[in-house]
């Protein structure tokens, strides 16, 4: 109960924080203030806008607003949101791009669950619809899941992983970034074993800590120095009564956004009072830079606590998938036994969350593979964000991922991209 009572003060504190917010807007906003040279009404009338905004969206999903895309034909094409594979703990979308024949590369995103919604690779959905067909992992609010629905941990998170890929076939091409990167390669590897008609053609991985020992960073000092006992006494709490998951044992989203607001604090808070200035002079709109990047950031969920427990213990501190010894439902998965699977890391110069030499660290994993199946690249002035949403993503990162999807697509899939461009030039 003790935990609830935390997760409910939690609550507590950010919906006073927007309601402070916006009675502070509504009070400051009064006609008769338009009187008052001075600016400190302006002020404060900004600062309850931004916050009363700021703390509103810690609490709601994103939506895609991906409405429509450009097809080769050069007609808007409208994009449908269709669940292809629906599970209590995340769903496998599909990004359906209506009137257009079906794209040759058949791409398998896989989001991140480290705190913020699958929608963070927006961006990166919206440049890759135009060339392929787009799935993504969709994982869902721990919070909003009733204990009913059982226990979700790494090893679940494998072997959603597995049936998601066993669904799309083998035409598919896998794309995993940050935080699942280990887990997919891993998922991968038990298909090689398990069911190797269901492996993907390829496989890239981005920025993620296949091996957090090779070059270690904040986050992964952290993992190293703190113990699981403190982990579960300080971050774990148990959702409070006003969710469908009541009493679930989570790692909540709030915890998690405090930690990614300390480790740039003096960045968010300029940012912030930036806009607060912006709005009282303005210059602010609904969907100016800083609004379209926070409501994404701020937008945050909570993991299960065993999944976010476990991916620290196994992952982090034993180092299982660097080492070659994770084990799901009991079944040793060698990383080894991935030998028709093209594999390509790509890694950011400047990335500090998953430095250069962690991802790059799964091709030596890879004893059974032909090294002319393996790539790598490293992109200079990368950041984190950069190498999957950013200019570097768009500028050099995402050609290099297509033509690594083309080199390594089946003959049958050639020819539909033949198909394709003969069916264009005919129009």
């Amino acid at each position: 109960m003790k935990h609830m009572m935390t997760y409910d003060l939690m609550e507590s504190i950010r919906v006073t924080n927007e309601w402070l917010g916006s009675t502070a807007k509504a009070a400051c906003s009064y006609p008769v203030f338009g009187l008052s040279v001075s600016p400190w009404i302006q002020m404060t009338a900004a600062w309850g806008e931004v916050t009363e905004r700021s703390f509103q969206r810690m609490v709601a999903k994103p939506d895609w607003n991906i409405n429509s895309v450009v097809g080769a034909d050069g007609r808007d094409h409208l994009v449908d949101v269709i669940a292809e594979v629906e599970k209590p703990f995340g769903d496998l979308i599909h990004f359906e791009v209506q009137g257009r024949p079906e794209m040759p590369r058949k791409v398998m995103l896989v989001a991140p669950m480290s705190g913020h919604y699958a929608t963070l690779l927006r961006s990166t959905v919206v440049s890759l619809l135009p060339d392929c067909e787009v799935y993504i992992t969709d994982w869902h609010n721990a919070r909003d899941i009733p204990v009913s629905a059982g226990k979700f941990d790494v090893e679940d998170y494998t072997l959603y992983l597995v049936n998601f890929m066993r669904h799309l076939g083998p035409d598919t091409h896998v794309i995993a970034v940050c935080q699942p990167a280990p887990i997919t390669l891993a998922a991968v590897a038990y298909l090689a074993e398990e069911d190797p008609a269901a492996q993907p053609n390829s496989l890239t991985l981005i920025g993620g800590p296949i091996d957090p020992g090779a070059a270690p960073t904040e986050v992964t000092d952290f993992g190293r120095t703190i113990t699981m006992g403190q982990l579960e006494q300080h971050v774990v709490q148990r959702v409070g009564f006003k969710y469908a998951g009541a009493g679930r044992m989570v790692y909540p989203g709030l915890q998690q956004l405090a930690s990614f607001m300390a480790m740039n604090s003096e960045t968010h808070a300029n940012a912030f009072f930036d806009q607060i200035v912006r709005v009282a002079r303005g210059e602010a709109g609904e969907h100016d830079r800083h609004n379209r990047f926070y409501d994404e950031y701020l937008a945050v969920m909570d993991m299960t606590a065993e999944f976010y427990l476990s991916t620290v213990e196994r992952i982090f501190k034993r180092r299982e998938i660097a080492r070659d010894a994770f084990e799901v439902a009991g079944k040793r998965v060698h990383i080894g036994a991935i030998t028709d699977v093209a594999v390509k890391t790509v890694e950011g110069a400047k990335d500090d969350i998953s430095a250069p030499g962690q991802c790059v660290a799964a091709l030596d994993l890879l004893t059974g593979l032909d090294p002319r199946k393996k790539a790598s690249h490293l992109e200079p002035g990368a950041g984190h964000y950069g190498i999957f949403a950013g200019k570097s993503w768009r500028n050099n990162i995402r050609p290099l991922v297509l033509e690594f999807i083309d080199a390594n697509m089946t003959h049958e899939r050639r020819k539909m991209k033949f198909a394709n461009i003969r069916s264009l030039h005919a129009r």
